[in-house]
Parts: structure tokens; C-alpha cells; sequence
């Protein structure tokens, strides 16, 4: 069964865009992606668009779909009233390239400045753990980097004056993940605080809400991150504790 539906699609560059409209046919089981790449076939050949893999494990495909943001290879078309008038825009936190294309490279920035894995003295073949060790940080590592939550995040996305200080949530839950590894040696918390922003969060979880892979950014990375820093600013036993040298990392919040 097939329909015809309305679609509007944002086209320009980074100097100035509008919404052109379009109607496209519609198959069943198709999603937003199979009618963007039937308009490049069939009515728009220099339609802009950014995509890879079609299932949902690259992330390349971010755009917002009647203002959503979403992965275009995720969003299926039986989610729409075939009477509705469909609107696809770029992401809006990041510059627009052409049509739904942005330029995302703020986020390989910020990445960069992420200190690595820190194994300590451990020497490669030494390290041992069981699954138990790393549930809590495997969590993270299902992350596609689709840049969604980055683009929700109201600190960047309404305010481009604190990106320079603010790494957004899928950077402070990278830095989350390894502040949790049990193999990891490197005490996170100040870097999270000082350099990255955490402080800036307040916590909304509408990055968490956007995750096509569901993580729990804000309950299982950034609040214990958070519990982490406070607990060792404020709690005077943990910073007596930390200045002797007798808190290993992670102790002092056994909460976080």
C-alpha cells in the first residue's frame, strides 16, 4: 500500500534557507530516510543529507522531525497521519553546511579534550575484571555518537557563549564512564567540574529523553558525577581524607 504525503524540507546553507515543499510517494515499512532519498532520486538531486549505515548504529542521520530530534533511519513513516504535513530540519544547536547538513565538528573538539583511558602502571595482558566491574560504564559505551543529546541541551543550545566552557552531556558521560571503570586510575572529578562544566548541567534529562539507544545519561552518568564533585568539595572528611591520601577514587560517594 502506498500514499502520497506532504513533506517540507529545509533547504539553503549557512547563509539563508526556507522550507520547500514537497509531495513524495509513500511504501509501507518505509521510514523518513527512504522518502529523503526518494526526493534526491526523484524531484531534489542536491538535496544535502548525512547518512551511512540505515540502522540506526551510526548516528549520521540526525536531523529534527516536526521538531524532534531524531535519527532519520529510525523514524518510521506509519508514526505519521498520512493527511500530515511532515517538516524536516537540520539539528539546530550546530551551523548549517547546506540543507540538513550541520557542521557537528564542535563535538570532535570537545572530544579531544577528554583525557584518555589512564591504566596506571598496568602493563598491557595485566589488567583483570569481571562483568560485575564494568556494568555500570559498559552502559555508555552503547553510545553512537549521534550528537542528539548534544543538540537538545538547552546550556549549548541557547546560550553559544558557554560552549567553550561546557562539553555538553555525551562528553561529561564519556568522562563519567571512565571515572566509574574500575581499571581506570585517573580522579576525574575536578577535570568534569573546571574544564568540562558539569556545574552548568541542571539536570532537565532531555538528552536522556532523545537517545535512540536509550541510555540514561542524566540518572546513571551526569547525578553521580555531580554527587561525586560535591562529595568531595564539601564533605570535610572525604577532602581531609583525599589531602592524606587514604580515599581511593570512587569511595568517597559510595552513593555515585
Amino acid at each position: 500500500m502506498s500514499y502520497e504525503a506532504k513533506f517540507k524540507v529545509w533547504r539553503g546553507d549557512d547563509g539563508a534557507g526556507e522550507l520547500t515543499d514537497y509531495t513524495v510517494e509513500v511504501n509501507e515499512g518505509e521510514v523518513v530516510l527512504d522518502i529523503i532519498h526518494r526526493l534526491q532520486a526523484t524531484q531534489a538531486p542536491d538535496l544535502a543529507v548525512r547518512w551511512n549505515c540505515k540502522a540506526g548504529k551510526c548516528g549520521s542521520c540526525s536531523a529534527e522531525v516536526n521538531g524532534m530530534p531524531r535519527l532519520l533511519c529510525m523514524t518510521r513513516m506509519s508514526t505519521f497521519d498520512p493527511e500530515e504535513t511532515i517538516t524536516v530540519t537540520p539539528v539546530r544547536t550546530f551551523p548549517v553546511i547546506r540543507d540538513l547538513v550541520t557542521d557537528v565538528s564542535f563535538n570532535y573538539q570537545k572530544a579531544r579534550e577528554v583525557p584518555s583511558f589512564d591504566p596506571g602502571d598496568a602493563k598491557p595482558g595485566e589488567l583483570r575484571m569481571q562483568q560485575v566491574d564494568v556494568e555500570r560504564s559498559q552502559e555508555f559505551r552503547k553510545c553512537i555518537e549521534c550528537f542528539l543529546c548534544q543538540n537538545v541541551c538547552h546550556v549549548i543550545r541557547d546560550h553559544e557563549e558557554n560552549k567553550p566552557e561546557f562539553a555538553g552531556p555525551r562528553f561529561l558521560m564519556r568522562i563519567a564512564e571512565l571515572e566509574m571503570h574500575p581499571a581506570d586510575q585517573a580522579d576525574r572529578r575536578n577535570i568534569a567540574q573546571d574544564d568540562h562544566g558539569l556545574g552548568f548541567c541542571n539536570i532537565t534529562k532531555c538528552c536522556t529523553e532523545v537517545c535512540p539507544e536509550h541510555i540514561k545519561i542524566t540518572d546513571n552518568a551526569l547525578i553521580p558525577m555531580k554527587e561525586r564533585v560535591v562529595g568531595r568539595k564539601y564533605d570535610p572528611l572525604v577532602w581531609l581524607g583525599s589531602k592524606l591520601g587514604i580515599v581511593r577514587k570512587g569511595q568517597d560517594t559510595p552513593s555515585a
